[in-house]
């Protein structure tokens, strides 16, 4: 199976805890609860850019997540309209976010559609002999992060889930607070402070 299906069968289980974020409608967000200096509005392909260098780079585009320096990329294979790599890193954990733990991906982004999953693994091989092993504390989990809606409107989307033999309520709640905050995630932020050049204020 490719990532999607690993991912969609994964979705679909019984047992399974799934959290599908609100989608983001970036620039209204923007417009409504920011003062952006110059002035800036997203198209779809600018948003793509942002989960492409976010999924290279989770470190820098998820410091509230991913412990700073502790992520690893492993070389990419350009096939088509796909991407693929693996990454490792160090994330905090959804329901018990004062702890870390190593975390491997591996990425599949299609650039033609705009999604970008993340399929959670128990061990990886690098090409370098090193071996890693996923940490303990909270279940495998896979995620997807897509650009959808029209191309002056992109919208931000994701979906996670966890390979629980039961639905885990712990792991729906962690997402509370992203599900109700105001503001755009931390990712697009920083993708628009470091690599568009924007001056944000919250209001």
């Amino acid at each position: 199976m490719n990532h999607e299906e690993i991912f969609e069968q994964a979705w679909a289980a019984p047992g399974a805890t799934s959290v599908e974020l609100p989608p983001v409608p970036v620039n209204e967000v923007l417009r409504e609860r920011y003062d952006v200096r110059p002035p800036f509005a997203y198209t779809g392909a600018q948003l793509w850019d942002m989960e492409v260098r976010k999924a290279a780079a989770p470190d820098k585009y998820i410091p509230t997540v991913v412990k700073a320096g502790s992520a690893e990329k492993f070389p990419s294979v350009r096939h088509g309209r796909f991407e693929d790599f693996t990454r490792v890193s160090e994330q905090r954990l959804w329901a018990d976010p004062a702890r870390f733990a190593t975390i491997i991906e591996h990425v599949r982004l299609d650039h033609e559609n705009r999604r970008a999953f993340f399929i959670g693994a128990e061990r990886f091989e690098a090409p370098d002999g090193r071996v890693f092993t996923a940490g303990g504390g909270q279940p495998l989990f896979h995620v997807e992060h897509s650009v959808a809606g029209p191309d002056d409107a992109p919208l931000n989307r994701w979906r996670i889930v966890h390979l629980t033999e039961e639905r885990d309520q712990s792991l729906v709640d962690a997402f509370d607070d992203l599900v109700n905050d105001r503001y755009l995630r931390v990712f697009v932020e920083v993708h628009l402070r470091a690599d568009l050049g924007r001056e944000l204020v919250r209001r």
